[in-house]
């Protein structure tokens, strides 16, 4: 049996709940488990809020939180966009500059040779476009051979993924950042996926519009991830927990660890603050 939630009247530990979705709420099979729904339904119905806050756009992420019977708000395309789920609507959208996406991309492979490139259209319905040599991660997310480069600048985008055929996540990362940082956001956001971004764009940013929708505030945030592009989130938030699969980045600026995201970490500390 459960132990029971907090007593009305109680002040709750944290109004809002911001989760990640890879790595973090789901699964390797993209589930989330029983132990963590019953925790978050805990959560809500103690009176605190859920957020989504994932790296996926739009298209990516609606599958799931449909799934999920997810009615909330969610913070897609690295804060990019804050997407009704029970309305399944589009509330707000960043794109990315193209002209100066292709200004870093010149400056990026001037420094460290030919990219492999792939990119994500804006909108409720945008396509994930892949070029030659990139490599996609094996799943049901749907995405779009592109055989003529220039449709990668088509259409307004909302991020690009680059790689490179021998550099790591991290080591590209760096030298992106130090070539083209002045005009495109740079992040790691799971194993293979480096991507450009809008500057000053990050999770912290679209989740902020979010929670200021539900009259909440960073002090009332509580935060669970698993790689740097959730370090901002964390900044932003009064207290971030990273799961015990995180990058050592993350890991070195959270408050708390818990269980992996195999091992339902997320409900680990629900339970404790809202179960107990």
């Amino acid at each position: 049996m459960s132990a029971p939630a907090p007593a009305a009247g109680t002040p709750l530990p944290y109004k809002l709940i911001a989760t990640d979705l890879d790595g973090t709420l789901l699964r390797a099979d993209e589930t989330v488990s029983e132990r963590t729904r019953r925790a978050l339904a805990a959560a809500t119905a103690a009176g605190a809020a859920h957020i989504v806050v994932t790296g996926r756009a739009v298209p990516w992420t609606r599958h799931i939180l449909d799934a999920l019977d997810y009615q909330g708000l969610a913070v897609c395309g690295q804060g990019g966009q804050v997407y009704h789920a029970g309305e399944h609507r589009l509330l707000t959208s960043v794109t990315l500059d193209r002209q100066l996406a292709g200004l870093a991309l010149a400056k990026i492979e001037a420094e460290v040779g030919p990219l492999y490139l792939a990119a994500s259209r804006d909108g409720l319905a945008g396509e994930v476009l892949v070029g030659p040599g990139y490599r996609v991660q094996e799943g049901p997310l749907s995405n779009v051979l592109m055989d003529d480069p220039g449709d990668l600048w088509a259409a307004p985008i909302n991020k690009v993924y680059i790689q490179h055929p021998t550099l790591d996540d991290d080591a590209l990362a760096r030298a992106a950042r130090q070539v083209a940082g002045d005009l495109v956001g740079v992040t790691v956001a799971g194993e293979g996926i480096v991507e450009l971004l809008p500057l000053g764009l990050s999770k912290a940013t679209g989740l902020s519009l979010a929670a200021r929708r539900l009259g909440l505030t960073a002090k009332d945030t509580i935060a669970f991830g698993d790689m740097p592009n959730d370090i901002p989130m964390f900044g932003w938030a009064a207290h971030g927990v990273a799961m015990a699969n995180a990058h050592d980045e993350l890991k070195a600026v959270a408050d708390e660890f818990t269980a992996s995201h195999e091992e339902d970490g997320v409900a680990v500390v629900l339970e404790r603050l809202y179960l107990s």
